[in-house]
């Protein structure tokens, strides 16, 4: 292992102020969510099934079935949790597939792609430690994101949600790492510190007939200095800290077309670390500009494909909450209506708050619109008030 300067854990120090900034976010969120309820709570009863207006009682446009999932703590890891598992047993298997896929990877040669002594010019960096070390990627890329999804676990008791926020981040970084690992050994670009790689007391021995480098140096080292393209660091960090930015845009509500400014810059934050992890890997001469360009792209266009697979675009309505939430809900309420009932009220759209759309009158809905910095999806999507 390389030994790591001290400017190494800067990324970190950086990503421990996002965590912060985040969990209060989150935090007032919930607080959000229970002024709500209690404001509910204070203005309305409920009448067997229904939830109706205190002050017009017989009015129909105000009364909507009430859907037993409304109760955030009733999906918690005790109640739900070997369900969700279960259901998803085999994208568990297909991450362990992956794992041994990747470790077959890093295990063979890669290919040894032919280096003559003119080549050598822009192979002469000098061979540095890294700034980030190896250990510190899973840690970032992995670990960070995993804390974020906890806190929010904790907040709202939604494990529907930890669970595919854990899947989705898993598959988002195992899949990135196979097409990395599996571009490095087909490509085998030497790395900018190629030469001391491959003579490290600085004397070039060369074919005399096609000039192709005869390297003396530790084969282990030496390998190493084959995958070059592209660069591991930035697609690992990319990938799970851009999923992130896609997790944090739907929880926060981004997209809520009231200009806060202050969301942009949290979900902005984890691709500035990642950026800041694959610069390092160019100052380090690990890497060239090319495979650092390659790795965020890789990293990049991964996530974004493994979050839209469990969650909805953060600008969309249900942009808060994963696709299974949402079908659990629709397949609850399937089952529990009567005929007669679904006869009788409209249909309800798949969405939290939605799922008990109730008249509010102009003050409560002038004060609610007082709390200007909402991070909670729940209280946003309670504010779009439907009259039939």
């Amino acid at each position: 292992m390389w030994p790591c300067r001290q400017s190494s854990f800067v990324p970190i120090y950086i990503f421990a102020f996002f965590l912060s900034f985040s969990f209060d976010c989150l935090e007032s969120g919930a607080r959000a969510v229970a002024e709500r309820v209690a404001f509910i709570d204070s203005d309305f009863t409920i009448e067997g099934n229904v939830i109706a207006q205190r002050s017009d009682p017989t009015n129909a446009t105000s009364i909507r079935k009430i859907m037993p999932e409304i109760q955030l703590g009733m999906h918690t890891i005790r109640s739900h949790g070997t369900r969700v598992a279960r259901i998803h047993m085999h994208d568990w298997l297909i991450l362990l597939l992956l794992v041994i896929i990747d470790a077959v990877l890093n295990i063979i040669e890669p290919f040894h792609r032919f280096v003559g002594e003119g080549m050598m010019t822009d192979l002469r960096y000098p061979l540095k430690g890294n700034t980030i070390p190896f250990w510190a990627v899973p840690i970032v890329a992995i670990l960070l994101p995993l804390a974020v999804f906890l806190v929010y676990y904790f907040i709202r008791k939604d494990v529907y949600d930890f669970h595919h926020a854990i899947l989705g981040l898993l598959f988002s970084v195992l899949i990135t790492a196979v097409i990395t690992d599996a571009i490095k050994d087909g490509v085998g670009r030497p790395r900018p510190d190629f030469f001391w790689r491959c003579f490290p007391d600085g004397k070039g021995v060369f074919d005399p007939v096609t000039s192709d480098v005869r390297c003396t140096g530790d084969k282990g080292v030496i390998k190493e200095g084959h995958k070059s393209f592209p660069s591991g660091h930035t697609s690992w960090s990319f990938a799970g800290l851009v999923y992130l930015s896609w997790y944090l845009s739907g929880k926060i509500r981004v997209f809520d077309r009231r200009g806060h400014v202050a969301k942009l810059c949290l979900v902005f934050l984890p691709v500035l670390v990642a950026a800041m992890i694959a610069v390092s890997r160019v100052d380090d001469y690990w890497h060239h500009w090319q495979d650092v360009f390659a790795g965020g792209l890789i990293g990049t266009t991964i996530a974004s494909f493994c979050y839209l697979q469990f969650y909805p675009p953060p600008y969309d309505l249900d942009g808060w909450g994963p696709h299974a939430y949402f079908q659990m809900l629709a397949e609850s309420r399937n089952g529990s209506q009567p005929s007669t009932v679904n006869n009788e009220i409209h249909h309800v759209q798949s969405s939290e708050l939605q799922a008990v759309s109730v008249y509010i009158p102009p003050q409560h809905d002038a004060d609610t619109r007082g709390n200007s910095w909402d991070s909670s999806p729940m209280l946003g999507a309670s504010q779009n008030v439907r009259t039939h």
